[in-house]
């Protein structure tokens, strides 16, 4: 089995308002949050989980060559599941993609690393951390 298997694991949409995005999805879905922080909510649908990110945060996603910006750059994010973030990222660097960034522990239980496709479209992988 490939480390980059095609199943999108998550949507990341770069919002205005992170708070009422959720009160939006929330009385959409009629779920309620699996994370939440001051920057950032996510919603589990049945495959695949929903994040909604403060736009003004979006470059720590992305960074260094795509800036999330209002009008223009990446508006939102890919991210496939993996089991191992450093073997996907060894994966894609041998079939010739460039990372944007990672990989990288992130504070929400994830390893994470970015890429993007010929227009600008940025792709993650991300892979769980163990829990202590």
């Amino acid at each position: 089995m490939s480390s980059l298997s095609p199943n999108v694991g998550a949507i990341t949409l770069f919002v205005e308002d992170p708070r009422r995005s959720k009160a939006f999805y929330r009385g959409v879905f009629d779920l309620d949050p699996i994370y939440e922080d001051e920057e950032a909510v996510a919603f589990r649908l049945e495959n695949v989980t929903l994040n909604l990110l403060v736009r003004s945060s979006a470059n720590e996603l992305v960074t260094p060559s795509h800036v999330a910006q209002p009008g223009s750059g990446s508006q939102f994010e890919l991210t496939i599941e993996v089991a191992n973030a450093d073997e996907a990222c060894a994966t894609l660097k041998a079939r010739g993609v460039t990372l944007l960034n990672g990989p990288i522990d992130r504070p929400w239980g994830v390893r994470t690393a970015a890429f993007a496709d010929p227009d600008g479209y940025v792709w993650e992988v991300a892979a769980n951390l163990p829990r202590s």
